[in-house]
């Protein structure tokens, strides 16, 4: 008998973990494996955050925490938002979830009726048409290709949607492209939505600080649409936060007050120490966030010069987060032996077994004809990576 939920059995295993789980074991195996195929900053988290983690200890914030997290976050989140983006919420339209991931699903979930249709830009990240799923709504995929620099026009906004669109989803700064819209980009899918009053608008701007582009405009700062936008953020990127699980959506009041709701009842408040952690990244030097950014950029310069060299890779250059998404369809038919590279998947795949790079299938992303490198760690790392595939897809014929 099989005990499984058709809801699970609906969903997707996400693909970047199973790629990672995949170069796990055979470094485990004893092979070394360059794993680019997470969005994970290799940083360690600065060292003011991490004091603040250890006194929280000490001052025994061991306690369950409140379900939308502690004021003292919520209130810094809120000063952040009106500090660095112009946005004005009420530290009580704010709810605090374990990580950004937890945040998105929570809006989703609250928002989304069976039915619904939510717009996703694609390429997009894994879990967006999961979470739509999930909630029994229906992913509508709008796509951009390279030629576009994978960002969509305010004509393929207008088309897309119907009576029954529930929500449009953009990501900017880009996973897994690391495209960012332009002030006046997004202002032409604003006045669109204007036009539209019944449609929500989340934002996801976990990537905000991880921009090159000496600017971010966050969707919530245009006043047509401020009432019915929804912002998730966190600090695992910016601040090197990724096992910390500190993300947050602010929402209009009664969707954050069904967000708390629906958080009550399946995981309540997140950790008591990492908030304590997080409102010191909020409160403290952001020094270190321009540092890493810094850093960021650099890698990004390297790996956009070196992919473009490689045959068959049409590559970007991307403005913010730390991917690079190239197209790979001049590959496709190649062969290796008796291996033929028919997917994107089938690239991925040869690239770690003969390469040793794990990167990530495209169609994941809603993107067949494209693989995804993350460029979250050494300079060194990412040149042997580099040589690495340009080696082995010089071995296809």
């Amino acid at each position: 008998m099989d005990f499984i939920s058709k809801r699970v059995q609906n969903l997707a295993t996400s693909a970047t973990l199973a790629m990672s789980q995949k170069s796990a074991e055979l470094r485990a195996a004893g092979i070394d494996v360059i794993n680019l195929s997470v969005g994970e900053p290799d940083f360690n988290t600065p060292a003011h955050i991490k004091e603040a983690a250890c006194r929280a200890i000490e001052e025994n914030f061991t306690f369950y925490s409140p379900v939308p997290g502690y004021m003292s976050l919520r209130k810094a989140i809120a000063d952040k938002l009106s500090r660095e983006n112009g946005l004005e919420f009420d530290p009580t339209q704010i709810v605090v979830s374990n990580g950004a991931k937890q945040a998105l699903c929570n809006v989703i979930l609250t928002t989304v009726n069976p039915g619904d249709e939510v717009i996703i830009p694609t390429p997009a990240w894994v879990s967006y048409v999961e979470m739509v799923k999930l909630a029994e709504g229906t992913p509508v995929t709008v796509p951009a290709g390279i030629d576009a620099d994978f960002k969509i026009t305010p004509a393929q906004l207008e088309a897309a949607i119907t009576t029954r669109t529930r929500m449009v989803l953009l990501c900017s700064p880009s996973n897994p492209t690391g495209s960012v819209y332009t002030r006046e980009e997004l202002q032409g899918l604003v006045d669109v939505l204007a036009a539209h009053p019944g449609v929500l608008i989340l934002a996801d701007e976990i990537y905000e600080h991880i921009n090159y582009t000496g600017g971010f405009t966050s969707l919530g700062s245009f006043p047509q649409t401020a009432d019915r936008t929804i912002i998730v953020n966190g600090v695992s990127k910016a601040y090197a936060m990724t096992g910390w699980r500190i993300g947050y959506c602010a929402a209009p009041a009664a969707i954050a007050k069904a967000c708390t709701k629906l958080q009550g009842q399946y995981t309540s408040g997140a950790s008591s120490i990492a908030q304590k952690a997080a409102e010191a990244a909020y409160t403290g030097s952001q020094e270190c966030v321009a540092e890493m950014c810094a850093a960021f950029r650099r890698r990004r310069d390297l790996v956009v010069e070196l992919a473009s060299k490689i045959p068959g890779f049409k590559v970007n250059r991307p403005q913010g987060a730390f991917y690079l998404f190239p197209e790979v369809s001049a590959l496709m038919g190649k062969r290796f032996g008796d291996k033929v590279i028919a997917t994107s998947g089938d690239l991925a795949l040869y690239l770690l077994e003969h390469a040793h790079v794990a990167t990530v299938d495209g169609a994941a992303f809603c993107a067949p004809d494209y693989i995804r490198f993350s460029y979250a760690t050494s300079d060194d790392k990412l040149a042997e990576a580099m040589a690495r595939i340009d080696r082995a897809v010089r071995q296809l014929i």
